[in-house]
């Protein structure tokens, strides 16, 4: 999929448009971020959060009315995207959020294993990360500024929201030119699952545990952890995620 966009905005698209979820987009995003195509996101997989948080309404049909009216008007909006960048200079862009904490553990868990099949894997991987779980040290450099932090969760977000509607990121604005990075510090079982259904709400940011940041660009350390932006396997850390405002420009 992401090979087909990439040819599609090399042989001169006029637009790009998925019609998935949120793994999708961000296959579509690594071929029209910074080139200036057009691109809109119909909501039709399982998590549609960059769809939602960017304005694209929540029923497919509606979406694509949308997109098609902007295309006829010549109508688009810019949005800001990530970009991610490892010590090697491999580079990823993503248009929600950077989990690189607890959340990114149990998905790399999840992905390692064969059974069983659907949500219950995902079920099956936190009960096994619950019992593992220990705060890690992570070293993060907000513009400059360090600070190191026991950590069990951090994210990065462009957005508001990841993992089909959790408000990680809760004032996380893909307009504003910043990344909003919120750090669950050194949580036990017991209270990180009294915390967890907050998040759906934002209200996890009110936790004394739990800290929130606003930098341009973001450097972030651990030992052992591989990062998902936007749900999809990225990059190991150390990286450094920069926000780059009005990378693609949004047919809506």
């Amino acid at each position: 999929a992401e090979a087909a966009c990439r040819a599609a905005v090399a042989d001169g698209a006029a637009a790009l448009v998925t019609v998935g979820g949120d793994g999708t987009v961000h296959r579509g995003l690594q071929a029209v971020a910074g080139t200036g195509v057009p691109f809109a996101a119909v909501p039709a997989g399982a998590g549609n959060v960059f769809a939602a948080d960017t304005g694209f309404p929540a029923d497919p049909i509606a979406a694509a009315e949308t997109v098609a009216a902007a295309l006829r008007e010549g109508r688009t909006r810019p949005v800001d995207l990530a970009r991610l960048t490892g010590p090697g200079g491999d580079t990823r862009w993503y248009g929600a959020v950077l989990a690189a904490g607890f959340d990114a553990i149990v998905n790399e868990r999840a992905n390692r294993m064969r059974r069983p099949r659907g949500p219950r894997r995902y079920d099956l991987a936190i009960l096994v990360e619950l019992a593992r779980l220990r705060p890690r040290r992570y070293t993060l450099r907000l513009d400059g500024e360090p600070l190191e932090c026991d950590a069990v969760l951090v994210a990065v977000g462009n957005c508001a929201s990841y993992g089909g509607g959790m408000r990680i990121c809760p004032d996380a604005d893909p307009t504003d030119g910043l990344l909003d990075v919120v750090v669950g510090g050194r949580f036990d079982r017991r209270t990180l699952i009294r915390v967890k259904p907050r998040i759906y709400r934002g209200t996890h940011v009110r936790h004394p545990l739990v800290s929130s940041h606003r930098a341009r660009t973001v450097e972030l350390a651990a030992e052992g952890i591989t990062t998902y932006a936007d749900g999809e396997r990225c990059l190991d850390l150390p990286v450094t995620v920069t926000a780059v405002p009005g990378a693609v420009r949004l047919l809506r």
